[in-house]
């Protein structure tokens, strides 16, 4: 689902799965906690531990950066498209963004 936005290819991070955008991160499968890794603004990744904690939170490394962290076995597979959508829009180059919504 992910890689049908334009620019997302399959990728590594810390040796884990991950997706990116012209190399740039977008979210990536954790070493060493069940959980996917994803780009949010402050602001998003605030809300969405506050309404969700069971399935967002972050560990100490990710306070000071615009990364939330995913439960795999709490999540729910219909979010997941949303979620990505807004990882990809904070890392993809304004005319990709541009041309995927004009072509929606």
């Amino acid at each position: 689902m992910a890689l049908g936005f334009p620019g997302v290819e399959d990728g590594t991070s810390y040796g884990t799965p991950a997706l990116k955008v012209r190399g740039k991160l977008l979210a990536r499968v954790h070493q060493s906690i069940d959980c996917l890794v994803l780009r949010a603004d402050f602001l998003d990744r605030q809300i969405l531990m506050q309404s969700a904690p069971h399935i967002f939170f972050i560990t100490d490394h990710y306070r000071d950066y615009p990364w939330v962290l995913m439960r795999f076995s709490a999540a729910g597979a219909r979010d997941l498209p949303n979620l990505i959508e807004r990882a990809w829009r904070l890392v993809a180059p304004r005319t990709l963004v541009k041309n995927y919504d004009a072509g929606r």
